[in-house]
């Protein structure tokens, strides 16, 4: 059960997007509300009603660029974070965050930052089915070097269960494993394959790039954002029966933590946590 109001921090994640929306708008960058959030516009015209986070979406070359841009662009107090321009981010896709706030998502995992929406970036993949497999469950097994790189090696104590994380952080390495993944990403363009995913997405998130299309405007929360140009073909592949609303069991949540929508993340001090959390 989480411990702060979802709809609160929804509106303020909203915000988050809007500033994204801007910047995209105003330097001719594609992004499209992906995966759930792209679900939540199209069944309640907005977040779907537990979801306590946004996802949004960029071809490769549209990503670079706003790497390159971001936080030059975005308005105060929102910065992008990546694996390229932090060498400390333990994930393979990027973040807008707000910097007026502070958010830990899980204790084992100590990086800081503020509320955020998560930005995909969209590549493409191999033609053919075995090297799109093996292609996509090598990044699936390069993210979780990356995790265990990062996240505290005894977590579950000193014994056997030490020994993976401890040879991911000093054998590999976090910034060596970052960069091998970035080059599995990069290897196949969105530009030249006719099939293209968000790797997170797994095998699942495999789709023909027409479905997609174009950024298409879509009203989310009475907000004009933009979308998938084919959204039932997009959510018929995502999610078979889109409109039909899960049972409570697979309603899933982050439970984050740590939130506080107040503190801006650079004044946090960890001495907070013994503090607050029971």
């Amino acid at each position: 059960m989480v411990n702060y109001d979802v709809r609160t921090l929804q509106l303020r994640i909203l915000n988050n997007l809007m500033a994204v929306d801007k910047v995209c708008r105003e330097h001719g960058l594609r992004y499209y509300i992906y995966d759930g959030t792209m679900l939540g516009a199209v069944r309640h015209k907005g977040f779907i009603p537990w979801d306590d986070d946004l996802d949004i979406a960029m071809p490769r070359e549209d990503y670079e660029e706003f790497i390159l841009h971001a936080n030059e662009w975005l308005e105060q107090p929102y910065e992008f974070v990546c694996m390229e321009n932090d060498p400390s981010y333990p994930l393979p896709f990027g973040k807008v965050q707000d910097a007026s706030t502070t958010l830990i998502e899980r204790p084992h995992l100590p990086y800081l930052g503020g509320i955020y929406i998560d930005v995909f970036p969209i590549d493409g993949v191999p033609d053919n089915l075995l090297l799109r497999r093996l292609h996509l469950v090598s990044y699936d097994v390069m993210k979780k070097v990356i995790y265990m790189a990062y996240r505290d090696p005894y977590r579950h104590g000193h014994g056997p269960s030490s020994w993976i994380p401890l040879f991911c952080r000093k054998v590999i390495g976090q910034q060596r494993a970052q960069r091998f993944t970035r080059r599995l990403l990069c290897a196949y363009s969105f530009k030249h394959h006719f099939n293209i995913c968000v790797y997170d997405d797994g095998f699942k998130g495999v789709i023909d790039k027409k479905v997609i299309g174009k950024p298409t405007p879509i009203l989310f929360e009475e907000k004009e954002v933009l979308g998938v140009e084919n959204a039932d073909a997009y959510l018929s592949h995502m999610y078979g029966d889109y409109m039909t609303i899960p049972k409570d069991a697979d309603q899933r949540q982050h439970e984050f933590y740590y939130l506080d929508f107040e503190r801006p993340y650079k004044d946090f001090d960890w001495k907070t946590i013994a503090n607050t959390q029971p």
